[in-house]
Formats: structure tokens, sequence, C-alpha cells
């Protein structure tokens, strides 16, 4: 979910983030011209397993998105983290917003139409949101909170979890082991990389369990993730907390968030039933800046009369027009050990070229991210560039839990 917002005149791209409480600034080398007011330094700790990273801290900024936010704005700007989402996503991240946006209003998460609507509280808005599934929150440093059943096992009862609601996390669960005495290792997991945070990257085991209970919804089968301790040390300071729930979990529904009133409404969404999957590649893509690309195309010849009586001349003369452009390029960041990638011969640091045939930068990220989610068995032949030389590697996709 990402929002333009302009800050002390500069417009920017935001994701909007419910595991934030302050918003946080990044990736900006035009930093004098942003202006930032009344700063001081600190150092502050994220997720990931390295150390502190030095930011500043600006008051009384001036937002603007529409009517929604003002002036007196508090944000972080992070000076000597290597926290990339930019590269991670494929398009340009200045930063993350939370609190500051669900605060006033009724915010709605259509995910199927990748649409965010912010609604005034409103006795008939009150009354539609009420018709549906309502989950109680609490609040612990401005964050949301939910208690939910999971079962992990068909033979285990459910048990009750205390999870964050986490719409910037990309995975479905996130489970803390040791937080609570059913939530240990799971018998049937492959290591992996989860994700990446202010202080380092995130590796953990992926499995699945059985279902979790969301008021009367159940969803089959979710995927899990169980982060490696040294990388969530902030997020376990908070000792009843057992994990997070995240935006694949979130997308199966139409999602109203009232912080006012503490409360979160749930209503199936179009993805409710789509089975949870993962990266069966194992290949984790990073952008790798643009490259000018030539591209043809073709039109009829200058003056050539298609009903010409000249039958002898039995041709047709084609011109080629050509144009350039700049396009993405992706290259390969991380593969996960023993996974098909692996197996195949991919090797970090690869400059994707084609996939399947089909030249990588016709592909959005997030498009080749979805490939990789297909359905096992899926045949995949990759061209690379590993050091000016031109490989191509050839998979399927396996499923491994």
């Amino acid at each position: 979910m990402i929002i333009p917002i302009v800050v002390n005149g500069m417009e920017l791209n935001f994701i909007l983030d419910t595991g934030v409480s302050r918003t946080i600034l990044f990736s900006l080398n035009q930093i004098d011209s942003l202006n930032l007011k009344d700063f001081k330094r600190i150092k502050i700790r994220g997720l990931g397993a390295n150390k502190p990273v030095h930011a500043l801290l600006s008051k009384n900024n001036e937002f603007q998105l529409k009517n929604l936010i003002g002036l007196q704005q508090n944000l972080l700007f992070i000076l000597d983290s290597d926290f990339d989402l930019s590269a991670k996503m494929g398009l340009t991240i200045h930063g993350i917003i939370g609190y500051d946006l669900f605060k006033d209003f009724i915010v709605e998460i259509n995910y199927s139409q990748k649409k965010i609507t912010f609604h005034k509280h409103t006795k008939r808005l009150t009354r539609k949101v009420m018709k549906m599934e309502k989950i109680p929150l609490t609040f612990y440093n401005k964050k949301p909170y939910v208690q939910v059943e999971i079962q992990l096992k068909k033979e285990q009862d459910p048990f009750l979890v205390k999870l964050l609601i986490d719409s910037g996390g990309s995975d479905g669960i996130w489970l803390f082991e040791g937080s609570h005495p059913l939530i240990i290792s799971p018998e049937h997991y492959f290591d992996d990389y989860l994700g990446e945070g202010l202080s380092g990257i995130i590796r953990g085991k992926r499995s699945k369990i059985h279902r979790i209970f969301m008021g009367d919804f159940s969803l089959k089968n979710p995927t899990v993730s169980y982060p490696d301790s040294t990388a969530i040390m902030v997020a376990r300071k908070q000792v009843d907390r057992n994990g997070s729930i995240g935006g694949m979990v979130l997308n199966r529904f139409k999602v109203f968030l009232d912080y006012k009133n503490s409360s979160m409404y749930l209503k199936k969404g179009r993805n409710f039933k789509v089975p949870f999957n993962y990266n069966m590649s194992g290949i984790e893509l990073i952008h790798s800046g643009l490259v000018l690309v030539k591209e043809k195309g073709s039109s009829l010849g200058a003056g050539i009369n298609l009903e010409s009586t000249n039958r002898a001349a039995n041709s047709l003369q084609l011109e080629y027009n050509y144009t350039f452009a700049f396009k993405p390029t992706y290259r390969i960041f991380s593969i996960r050990k023993n996974s098909p990638a692996d197996l195949a011969g991919l090797r970090e640091g690869d400059l994707l070229l084609a996939i399947n045939g089909r030249a990588a930068y016709h592909y959005k990220m997030d498009e080749i991210v979805h490939l990789f989610y297909h359905k096992p068995n899926r045949k995949f032949k990759i061209k690379v560039n590993r050091n000016g030389v031109e490989l191509v590697c050839s998979f399927k996709l396996r499923k491994v839990i």
C-alpha cells in the first residue's frame, strides 16, 4: 500500500504500515531540499541483527495529503542504514507512515481493488461496519494488536495468541518461538529470507500451520514464519506479544480499521479462498538500475498503394521505427540453499536477462515474484549474465512444506 504525501513541499512515496508508530524517512538524496524542522541526532534500533542506526528526529514538519494530515508532524530520518525498500520493491519508496494517518479516521483497505479510503466517523458508517465481523484491538506504543486463535496441527486444540496487525509485512503470520509454551520450532520447515528491517536482514524458518481463526472466519493452512531471535530483539520487548499478522492474511479481506474505537472489521474479499503459497524458486531479487533498450516497431512504407493495378509488383514495403527507453534490470541478491534455483546453478549477483524467453525488463518486480509463487512443477528457463558471461539455467518450482 503506497501513497504519495507532500512533506515540506516535496512529494514522496510512503508505505502505509500499521506496524510503525512513527513516520520514517530513508533513501532520500535531496535531504537539503526537504528542509527538515527542529531536528536532533539519535540512535534507534529496528528489526534485524545489526547494530542500532543513526537517525534525525525532526519536529514540526508540514505533511499534505488532501485534508487528512497537516502541520506539526514528527518524523525520523534514517542516516546510515542499508535498509533499501526501493531496490527490494522495484519502485521508489521514500518512507513508511502508520499511526499518523490511522488515528483520526476509519480506514478502509480494499486489497482486491488496490484502494484505500479514509472515512470520517459518522453514524451511517458505524451502522455499515457493525454488520461485519468485529475484532477488538488493543494498542501498545501506538501499534494495533489482536487476540486470535491458531491451531498448529489438526490433532491439537486451538489456543489464543496476541499478534501485531502489520499491514506492511508481506508474510502471512510470524510466530515468536518461546513466547507461548506451544510455540516451538516446527517439525517441517525450511530456512528462508523473511525480509529486512532497519537493523538488517531477517531470516528464519518458514512453515505452515493448520488454521487461524479471526472471529468467525477460519483460514486453512496459512504460511507461518519463525524469525531468528537475534533479529527480533526489539519486537520481543513486549513480553505478551506472540508475533504478527501480515499482508498475506489481511489481503483475503476487506479491512476497516477504527483506531478511535479500538476495533477492526472484516468482510470476505475476493482472495478469501486462494491457497497460501510461498516463493518456491528460492530466488530473491533486487532492482539493479535501468538499461537503455532499443525497441522496434513497424509501419507501412510511405506512399504504398495497396490497391495498385501493378499486379506484377506483388510486394509490400515495410519501414521500421525504433524507439529507445530506459527499462528496469533485476539482480539476484539471495538464493535459498538447496532450492530449485540453487540446484539449477543460479547464484547471488546474477543479472536476469530473460524468463522463459521473454526479456526480464518487460516485467515489473512484483510480476516476477508472483511467477515464483505459482503452482508446483511450473517450468522456468532463466537466462542470466554472470560476470559478462551469459548462462541459461532451468528448474521446476518445488513444494517444500
